[in-house]
């Protein structure tokens, strides 16, 4: 739902209404003038791709989505695969908008609406307060809320106004909207480590330039068609268990237990269900495990 809402909307409107959208650097054509003029592909992110298309923005060059072109491609098919991929996904947007940011103010090729498109709702919302929000919202404070009764959050606030972003995010993919429920919990569990990445991003900590590539099932089982039996892999803690989202898992459950003994308004029942989704993370149990890829 993602990656439909991604291409569905932030892409082919993007180019429909000759708006800016981000480059995903999978089976795309550029032109070498633009490329010349823009400055070539930089190193300086972990996103180039998306560099290099806001800097050929910049200069006035405009995109162009073709929906009817089909490509195949790749998932990742493990946690670990998908949680490096995410960690590049979300550190480097956020680099890249504090690398850029004055520089796209004190553009005079663009028009001053599509400085705050690209400021505001390409970078800003979608790939800084998006990851945050979800996380710091529905994870802690919307959480904390059955421990201190006092504070009272407005069901327009937490269940109205979400509730329709996530029907507008899901609507590009129909055929998924039997599996909403476990794309929103997947998404909750998944906001933490976009959270990380976007923070260390934003301060250029440790990490912010780590570049691995991500690794996909067919990659992973090359070579492995050999008739002979496979050794039983060796267990390794740190393959498998994610401390942070243990940590967020038990909070949940604490959360959960205290308004199942004290509230009246039964949310024990999402916090029971989004801690399960966190411990399940938590212990790897996501996609196909290939041990020691």
């Amino acid at each position: 739902m993602s990656l439909d809402y991604h291409f569905t909307v932030e892409q082919e409107v993007g180019s429909s209404t000759y708006a800016f959208f981000g480059f995903n650097g999978t089976a795309g054509v550029w032109r070498i003038s633009a490329l010349n003029e823009a400055g070539g592909w930089k190193d300086r992110t972990t996103v180039e791709d998306m560099d290099l298309a806001v800097r050929a923005s910049l200069k006035g060059w405009k995109f162009l989505y073709l929906a009817n072109l089909k490509v195949k491609n790749e998932l990742p098919s493990t946690l670990k695969a998908y949680r490096y991929q995410q960690h590049r996904w979300s550190c480097g947007p956020a680099n890249l908008f504090k690398k850029m940011v004055m520089e796209i103010i004190r553009n005079k090729k663009v028009s001053l609406w599509k400085k705050i498109h690209v400021i505001y709702s390409f970078f800003f919302v979608r790939k800084v307060v998006a990851h945050i929000n979800t996380f710091v919202f529905y994870c802690i404070v919307l959480p904390a809320t059955v421990v201190v009764p006092e504070v009272a959050v407005p069901k327009w606030g937490s269940v109205y106004i979400p509730s329709i972003i996530t029907l507008l995010n899901a609507v590009g993919t129909p055929r998924s909207l039997h599996l909403l429920v476990f794309w929103i919990l997947f998404e909750n569990t998944m906001s933490l480590h976009r959270t990380k990445a976007t923070i260390i991003g934003l301060l250029e900590a440790s990490r912010v330039n780590e570049w691995i590539v991500t690794e996909k099932l067919g990659d992973a089982l090359k070579g492995k068609g050999s008739s002979k039996a496979p050794k039983k892999p060796r267990f390794r803690i740190g393959d498998r268990i994610h401390m942070l989202e243990l940590l967020v898992g038990f909070y949940l459950f604490f959360c959960g237990c205290y308004d199942l003994m004290f509230g009246k308004n039964h949310f024990f029942i999402f916090l029971y269900i989004q801690a399960f989704a966190f411990f399940i993370m938590a212990f790897g149990y996501v996609g196909t495990f290939v041990p020691n890829s």
